[in-house]
This record gives C-alpha cells, structure tokens and sequence, in this order.
C-alpha cells in the first residue's frame, strides 16, 4: 500500500504541475452542464409562424389570436397570398404558415365544416411533427369550443414522474453520464501515455511497483476526481437547474463510483494501444466515445433503431448507467429495480479493466 500511496501521491503532483487540467477537470464539466442544460431540449417553443388570412373576419383573426397567444407559436407576419409563403421558409424567417380561406367565416357562422390549411418546414422532421401537433390540437380545441358540445369520450390524462413534461428533466441526468464519460475517459488514456512520452515509464519498470498496483496508482486520483465532478455536476443539476432527485442519494454515488470503473477502465485500455497523447484523446473520442454517445439512447430512442444496432447497443455501458440515473433522478426507484443495469456496468468495468491490465507493458516484480 505504501508503493500505492507515493504513486498516487505522484500523480495529483504531476496534475497539480498542469494548470490547464483544472480547467479540463473543474471547470469544464460545469460549463458543459450549464450550456447543454440549456441547450439540449426537445421542446419546441416559440415557433415562427406567418398568417395568410384571406377572409378577415372575426372568426378568421379569432383564430389567429389562439396561435398568437399561445407558448408555441409566434406570429411574425400576415401575408396576402400563398405564394408569399415560400419566401420566409426559404430564408428560415418562418417555420409554419396557417392559410385560411375567403368562406372560412361564413361557413362556420352556418355551422358547416371549416379547413384551414397548415404548411410546415419539414427540414427538421422531429421539431416539424411536435410544432405540427401542437397546431392540430390547438385547432381542434377551437373547433370543439365552436361546436359547443364536448366530446362524447373524454380523455383524463395524468403524466407520472414528470408531470410538465419538461425535456430538461429528462435531458440533464444524461448529460452528467456524457460529462463523466468525456472527462474521466480522456484523462485516464493519457495516464500510460504520457509517462511513455516523457520517458519515465521505463523507470517504473524497474521499480518494485507490481503491475496492478501501477494501475490503481494511475486510476485513483482520476477517480477521486470524477467523483469531485459528480458531486459539482449533481449540485448544479438539482440546485440551478431544478431536476428533482427523488431517489437515493446513495444508490446515486454508488452507481457512478462503478460507472468511473467502466470510463477509467475504458480511458486505460486506449492508453495501452496509444504511443502518444494525441493518438490517445483521437482514439477514444473517435473508436469509443462517439459510437457511445449515439448508441446509448442519450440521443436517439434505442427502439427506433434496426434489430440488428438494438443487440449493439447492449455492449455500451453509457445504455445502463443513463437507466439508473433517470430512474433515480425521475422516478426514484432502487437496488430493486435498477439492479440489472448496476450488475450489466459492474461486469464491463471489471472486464475493461481487466483486459487493460494484462495489456500493461509494467513488468511484474
């Protein structure tokens, strides 16, 4: 323990030497937390919309007024004709256009059925189908309210776990996981490496050091540090942010002390088929990361995907640990339920770990 403890002791002086990784290992989680929170949502709000009314009446610039009115739609401008329209899709200064025909009025005075028409950029398709949703509900609400009768089935619809509906909710937990796997992976694939590039890597080949304790000397302090930005990235994330943690603190800590095993594990085995820094932040960034990143469900819905990339995905531990952190974060589940994945996460790290050892190059003593 003694050779452990002067090799760690080592390496946070080495850190220390680099004022630079503290911006990587403090700040930078922190800034990518903040920026992403706000950035990675899949609401749609506020989406421009130009009016071609041709009718001009009250019950025309009434239903004007409920597109205008609402969160999700702003009027940006009325236009005379259709062919007007294509101009502001062009230019993106619109991303919807509401036409409503020269009878519209008089046919729904008369009580008879009323279209309006409704076009949509669809350059981006799943932006598109939320904000073309919204308008077919708003429209269908206004034309219930017109009829004056309720629905003959009524629908009570309750949302559990996160009853706004808020996307930052369900977005901020997955970026803690893509926070560490960044950091921790990174940081750790230089371990080995810079030690060859500095050429004192043959000298802890012929020190006592036995090679697992090479390897818990070089994965300790990155994992000391992971866990300082585990506990900065969750204050921000309850505490600016406001994501409800309704589970077990505990568990929480737990799961990302094994989840480090798989990224320091991971960053390890890089740094055992790199010979240099550079070659290292590529190939994990390139081979690991992004594959990761695409593959775990973070971005894309796991079950939209071929059968084939579905099996695939069972492979990446990012797919389990963003399971545990949205089940305690949302839904405040435990060991009980979550246990699968903690197990899934446990078996990678120590795999990963495992295979990166006996790649160690470290003689033994």
């Amino acid at each position: 323990m003694t050779r452990i403890r002067h090799l760690i002791r080592k390496e946070f002086l080495e850190l220390r030497q680099e004022p630079r990784l503290f911006g990587i290992v403090i700040m930078a989680p922190l800034i990518q937390l903040t920026v992403l929170g706000y950035a990675a949502t899949t609401d749609v709000r506020d989406v421009p919309m130009v009016v071609v009314d041709q009718d001009r009446s009250s019950e025309s610039r009434e239903l004007v007024a409920r597109f205008d009115a609402s969160q999700n739609f702003v009027v940006v401008d009325g236009l005379a004709s259709l062919d007007e329209v294509d101009g502001y899709l062009d230019r993106g200064d619109a991303w919807m256009a509401l036409a409503i025909s020269a009878d519209y009025g008089e046919r729904v005075r008369a009580g008879q059925s009323a279209a309006v028409q409704v076009v949509a950029d669809g350059t981006d398709a799943n932006s598109t189908n939320v904000a073309v949703g919204y308008a077919g509900a708003l429209i269908s609400s206004y034309a219930r309210e017109l009829v004056g009768s309720g629905p003959l089935v009524r629908a009570e619809i309750r949302v559990w776990f996160n009853a706004s509906l808020e996307s930052r909710y369900f977005m901020i937990p997955g970026i803690l996981a893509l926070v560490l796997l960044v950091v921790t992976t990174n940081l750790s694939s230089m371990a080995i490496v810079r030690e060859k590039e500095l050429g004192t890597l043959e000298q802890l080949n012929v020190t006592p050091l036995a090679r697992w304790e090479l390897i818990v000397g070089k994965l300790l302090p990155y994992a000391v540090l992971g866990m300082l930005d585990v506990l900065l990235v969750i204050a921000v994330a309850v505490g600016w942010f406001h994501v409800p943690l309704r589970g077990s603190l505990t568990l929480l800590l737990g799961s990302c002390v094994v989840y480090l095993l798989t990224t320091l594990g991971l960053g390890l085995f890089v740094s055992t088929i790199s010979h240099t820094q550079q070659q290292a932040m590529m190939t994990a960034s390139f081979f690991f990361l992004i594959p990761m990143i695409f593959l775990s469900g973070f971005i894309f819905p796991i079950e939209n995907m071929p059968y084939v990339i579905q099996q695939v995905t069972y492979l990446i531990p990012l797919r389990y640990f963003l399971v545990i952190l949205r089940g305690v974060f949302l839904k405040g589940i435990g060991l009980e339920v979550l246990w699968p994945q903690l197990l899934a996460l446990l078996v990678w790290g120590a795999g990963i770990v495992t295979l990166a050892t006996l790649r160690s190059t470290k003689r033994t003593a």
